[in-house]
């Protein structure tokens, strides 16, 4: 009788210890002088937003909390911005090494590399990334670790290996004949597409990439001339639709643009030589254009001091101003838009220097902005979790000490950085 009473109590002070934990969850209550609606523009002052857990819970004016016991961080003078989203990155490459030399890292080296970057990212105030193709499925176990808490990062869409064609963009084309060097993602064929799809996400890869085009930073390929087939890219595209996926393009050339938007694929990459009809069906099939248009500015200045050969400064110079070009045509013709830069042309971190550029060659302050939250939540299909300090959402926010709609280069340096309601930067 004495041990069941023992018990009884025992199980009633576990259930109390139980509730008494849920009751006081961990609250961060972050008050700042100012909040930017990235939906309707409208810029909130003097705000308090209630952070539980991982989640917000309350956006209110100062004042309009009662959290007596949340942890408070005073952000006097900056303004809230939804973490921001890069839906182009190469988080295991750095554009500072010596570019051929660099084609020789080994899967752990690069995976090192990317554990670095990934942390610059974060800090940088990009709380989420899609990671457009990596050797040795090196930024998967990088994402993978992050998710585990081993390690500090955004949150991280991986493609695995990009897929194309023998000797495409996507190929080893710096290795002599008699090495019989082929890049994992290479893929001839719509059946052969569909396996290497099928493979990429046998290990781990949560989005798609495939090389539609020939590319600025590969050995003999002309960036204008279509590579893989519309057939071919239907293939990939249908595999990972099938699966849930999101796809995206590596795609200079005007027919390729097309031959991918045909296909369905979701978001077109890099988007140089664009004519009406590319832009037409763009919009008609609701595809995404993600255009890299800070990156020329280092390749132009630094590249050659870097190691990469003529060749590809040569193939940079022709894409600078047709894609800046095509990125202000497209923006005005109303092309859902996501920021993409192609990190690692440029150095990690530096991704938020492209908001100026957005904003020179065609978009306003908010749209700029919106490519880099609402948009890209959107083309992920997280928009009911991403892109927004709204309730109910990730507490993905940053914050900047000023209006970034008065001067979007706020935006090129973070003073606040919270990811998944854990603080990394303040």
């Amino acid at each position: 009788m004495k041990t069941t009473k023992i018990c009884c109590w025992f199980t009633a002070l576990t259930f109390l210890m139980a509730l008494n934990n849920q009751a006081i969850a961990q609250q961060t209550l972050i008050n700042a002088d100012a909040l930017l609606n990235v939906e309707t523009g409208k810029l909130v002052k003097n705000v308090s937003v209630l952070v539980e857990e991982n989640r917000i819970i309350k956006v209110s004016q100062q004042g309009d909390i009662n959290a007596k016991n949340a942890k408070v961080v005073d952000l006097t003078g900056m303004t809230l911005v939804p973490g921001l989203m890069d839906m182009h990155v190469h988080l295991s490459s750095d554009a500072e090494d010596n570019f051929l030399a660099a084609k020789g890292n080994s899967v752990p080296r690069v995976t090192v590399k990317a554990v670095k970057n990934a942390e610059i990212t974060l800090l940088a105030g990009f709380t989420t990334v899609r990671n457009l193709g990596a050797k040795g499925y090196s930024v998967i176990g990088v994402r993978d670790g992050i998710n585990a808490g081993e390690i500090p990062g955004p949150r991280i869409w991986a493609a695995g290996y990009s897929v194309g064609v023998t000797g495409g963009h996507c190929d080893d084309n710096f290795s002599p004949p008699e090495a019989q060097s082929k890049s994992t993602g290479v893929a001839d064929g719509p059946w052969a597409v569909r396996a290497k799809v099928r493979e990429n996400i046998k290990y781990g890869a949560n989005t798609i990439k495939v090389c539609a085009t020939g590319g600025v930073f590969s050995k003999g390929t002309k960036v204008g001339i279509q590579q893989l087939t519309e057939q071919e890219i239907a293939a990939a595209v249908e595999e990972a639709h099938m699966r849930g996926l999101v796809a995206a393009a590596h795609a200079h050339g005007t027919s390729g643009i097309k031959a991918a938007i045909r296909a369905g694929i979701d978001s077109i990459e890099h988007c140089s030589f664009l004519d009406d009809e590319a832009i037409e069906l763009a919009l008609k099939m609701g595809t995404y254009f993600s255009c890299d248009i800070y990156n020329t500015e280092y390749t132009l200045a630094f590249g050659e001091a870097n190691g990469v050969p003529e060749e590809n400064i040569n193939k940079e110079k022709l894409v600078s101003k047709a894609q800046r070009d095509s990125f202000t045509k497209a923006v005005k013709a109303g092309v859902k838009m996501v920021f993409g830069s192609d990190a690692a042309i440029y150095p990690h971190g530096d991704n938020g220097k492209q908001f100026s550029r957005m904003v020179r060659f065609g978009m306003t302050p908010l749209q700029a902005i919106q490519a880099a939250t609402i948009n890209s939540a959107t083309l992920l299909k997280q928009e009911a979790e991403l892109g927004q300090i709204k309730e109910g959402f990730l507490a993905d926010i940053v914050a900047v000490k000023s209006n970034p709609l008065e001067d979007i280069s706020v935006l090129e340096s973070v003073s606040f950085v919270m990811k998944n309601g854990v603080i990394y930067k303040q």
